[in-house]
């Protein structure tokens, strides 16, 4: 199973819509850097027929190191969390269905991401 980076994104949308490289890289940066200023400034970021990024903040807790058994303190911190939208998911479901929805999500005029 293969990732798809950043510089994928790039050239599928320089492909398919007849940017240039660099201004598909450049759009491609831009899009992730507004997700993740929305994100740094805790605002929830709701991407249509795709999903939801939002953040939450955990509390400290108490840890225990593996190998020695050890309790360590975990801080608080921000965390990030996605959840996939209803569009996304079903698709994803598809593939163990063995269904051909590979437009399909695309095309539809539901937008309901829960």
């Amino acid at each position: 199973m293969s990732a798809l980076s950043k510089a994928d994104l790039a050239e599928f949308l320089s492909d398919a819509i007849g940017l240039s490289k660099r201004e598909s890289k450049d759009l491609v940066e831009a899009f992730f850097d507004e997700i993740s200023a929305a994100l740094v400034s805790n605002a929830d970021v709701r991407l249509s027929g795709f999903g939801n990024f939002t953040t939450r903040d955990k509390a400290p807790r108490p840890g225990r190191n593996p190998k020695t058994g050890e309790e360590i303190p975990i801080t608080a911190r921000r965390v990030v969390s996605f959840r996939a939208g209803q569009k996304l998911r079903h698709r994803v479901e598809a593939v163990i269905d063995g269904r051909d929805v590979a437009t399909d999500w695309m095309t539809d005029d539901d937008h309901d991401d829960d």
